[in-house]
């Protein structure tokens, strides 16, 4: 099992709209290394969804419910995939970028060293804690 954080801007699509679809098609990734990544996600990984750019904080859990297939959004260019993420819970508290940045075991996480991608692998010590602090 692997363990993954997804980006989102909460103005353009936030967990609660998440929360009101059921489901989400993970599209419009156009950065080799975050394509790599979902193209990499297995069926039941878990999956942590943060808000970026306003709020820059944790604030759910989610799965993947299907894994990688061609993005329908560009099917001229087989390059790019997507996939399915369902939400499981909302964190009990948020957990924000401040306290992922002060938290020891968090210090190579990529959310931080490369915070740029939109997806990332999460190892499971890392996945724990941000689960503990937002409980």
């Amino acid at each position: 099992m692997n363990y993954w954080l997804v980006k989102s801007e909460p103005d353009a699509y936030s967990w609660d709209d998440f929360i009101q679809q059921g489901k989400a098609v993970w599209d419009g990734v156009r950065n080799y290394q975050a394509r790599n990544n979902l193209a990499s996600m297995r069926l039941g990984d878990p999956v942590l969804f943060y808000h970026s750019v306003a709020g820059k904080e944790v604030v759910g859990l989610a799965k993947v419910s299907h894994e990688a297939y061609p993005d329908p959004t560009i099917p001229e260019d087989p390059r790019w995939v997507v996939v399915e993420l369902e939400p499981v819970t909302r964190l009990s508290k948020p957990v924000s970028l401040q306290q992922i940045k002060a938290e020891p075991l968090l210090q190579n996480l990529l959310l931080i060293r490369q915070s740029r991608l939109s997806v990332v692998p999460v190892s499971v010590n890392e996945f724990e804690c941000i689960l503990a602090l937002g409980s």
